[in-house]
């Protein structure tokens, strides 16, 4: 019943577009009334959440760094340093709690700690990772992927404190179910460690939630699916192909395929993502060694660019300044490391352990960042498309998506629709971990309402077709800042609660190392 409701909403909000588009052309559409309307109110929050302080650069061409980015790089270095650099030294640990070494029956959790990797994982492996690298290369050159592949090593230190706490302070509902993420560990966690700061935790905890809601909606539903059908109309032939005016069309498509995963909870996004995730990372990689051993003989100079290019003084835009913002940003925007999303998803892992977690949660910068982004710099390096990209007007996650596929195109005229099935699975699954993420927020808002939980979801399907159909980039912008915003309720919190951290990884390696810790088989044995 609920996808037959959804539906019927659907094709309702549908046949009222057609007299939208044949509105006269001196009249204003809709979708640009209300980005007029909204343009106001979505700069003025951008403006703040992303305020820069110049810090290089000519007058002409100044270097600007935007204070959200300090603020999450900040973090991933003292978690790194703080937890003895643990990206690096529980690497190896994370990848045999993924195998299901330590696996333990009966724990309590809804998914295998390589389904929690993959939903989390499928929520941060989006258009950012195709079309965000393009533009960050455009600006900052070569030099770019060096400090991107950094940054993403020092946010696996940001994740790991995240979902550790996410587990530890999550909570265990009447139906088997479990909620988890920074809503409850700035709560929870808070109170109990701070009592004086209870109030504090509290008013935390709901800004995350509102954001977290009002973010999934915008970014999560309308974003991913508004640049996913961009992809679609420019291979079929953009204006004179079959698309042309049928956003709508694929809009209903991807919003009932994100329906029918999402609204069966974390149990079946798991399921979906842990055969979705292996193959589209496995489909868009063998795509970049294609294009990479068509073009093997530029291996050599393609890495010398970035080692060049991360440490000269001449560069693109403020030379190795430029390169370093640039390579952060990307990193930072992609992975999502210390926004606190990603939590909620691990949050519903089978442990009971949560630091176990916290390690398997290192593996997901990894793969977005130090492989899939890097994967993307390489293709567009070797391919020879940045020399076209630098000093190009690249203004978007469209235009992003074009120059990636132009470097596809050298391989083979056809190869750019490899990339949009690519395009069309990194959307997807952006769109089905974020609707778990919309859902949970709002279920805590609500006191846990299993009724508000699925009107979410079906609000998240109307605002994917929506957002095929129109083009709102203020309502857009404005989604974005609220995803940024998550940033500093949920560092705030994980700064005061990294000590509990501390003395649970102190716990378990010790544990661990004793013995008292066993793997799977030997306690079958």
């Amino acid at each position: 019943m609920p996808f037959r409701f959804a539906l019927t909403l659907m094709l309702w909000l549908v046949a009222a577009f057609p007299a939208i588009a044949q509105a006269p052309a001196a009249e204003p559409s809709l979708d640009q009334r209300i980005d007029a309307w909204f343009r106001p109110i979505s700069d003025a929050v951008s403006g703040v959440i992303f305020h820069t302080v110049r810090v290089g650069g000519t007058d002409a061409a100044p270097v600007t760094f935007p204070l959200i980015l300090g603020w999450l790089i900040l973090a991933g270095l003292v978690f790194t340093l703080y937890f003895r650099f643990i990206n690096v030294t529980g690497f190896v640990h994370g990848f045999r709690l993924l195998r299901g070494k330590y696996a333990e029956p009966g724990s309590p959790g809804e998914v295998s700690h390589f389904q929690a990797l993959t939903s989390a994982v499928s929520g941060t492996v989006g258009l950012g990772n195709i079309a965000g690298v393009a533009v960050a290369l455009s600006i900052g050159g070569a030099g770019a992927t060096f400090w991107m592949i950094l940054a993403g090593l020092l946010g696996m230190s940001t994740k790991f404190v995240e979902c550790t706490l996410g587990v530890k302070y999550r909570i265990q509902n009447a139906d088997g179910t479990v909620s988890g993420g920074p809503m409850y560990y700035l709560s929870r966690g808070i109170a109990e460690q701070y009592p004086r700061l209870k109030g504090l935790g509290l008013v935390l905890a709901g800004v995350f939630a509102v954001c977290v809601v009002l973010g999934a909606v915008g970014s999560g539903a309308m974003f991913q699916a508004n640049q996913a059908f961009a992809q679609f109309h420019a291979v079929t032939g953009g204006d004179a192909g079959p698309l042309e005016g049928r956003g709508w069309l694929f809009g209903i498509g991807i919003a009932v395929l994100t329906g029918a995963v999402s609204l069966g909870g974390i149990s079946r996004i798991g399921r979906v993502t842990a055969g979705l995730v292996p193959g589209m990372a496995v489909l868009y990689v063998v795509g970049c060694l294609v294009v990479i051993g068509a073009n093997l003989g530029q291996v050599p100079a393609a890495f010398g660019a970035i080692i060049d290019g991360a440490f000269t003084a001449e560069g693109v835009q403020g030379g190795v300044l430029g390169a370093l913002i640039q390579g952060f940003r990307r990193a930072a925007f992609s992975n999502e490391a210390g926004l606190g999303s990603a939590a909620i998803a691990h949050s519903a892992v089978r442990t009971r352990e949560p630091v176990t977690e916290g390690f398997v949660a290192l593996w997901e910068p990894f793969i977005d960042t130090v492989v899939i982004c890097t994967m993307t710099a390489l293709v567009i390096i070797i391919s020879g498309e940045l020399a076209a990209l630098q000093g190009s007007a690249v203004g978007g996650t469209a235009q992003g998506v074009q120059l990636t596929s132009q470097a596809f195109a050298t391989v083979s005229s056809w190869f750019p629709y490899v990339l949009t099935v690519v395009v069309f699975l990194f959307a997807y699954s952006t769109m089905i971990t974020w609707a778990y993420y919309g859902a949970k927020a709002a279920g805590y808002l609500t006191g846990e309402s299993r009724a508000v939980q699925v009107l979410f979801n079906l609000v998240f399907m109307v605002m994917a077709v929506i957002g095929s159909t129109v083009s709102l980039g203020s309502l857009i912008d404005f989604a974005d800042s609220l995803l940024f915003i998550m940033a500093i309720p949920n560092l705030i919190g994980v700064y005061l609660l990294m000590p509990v951290v501390k003395r649970d990884l102190a716990s378990y390696l010790s544990r661990l190392k004793s013995g008292e810790i066993k793997p799977a088989a030997a306690r079958a044995g």
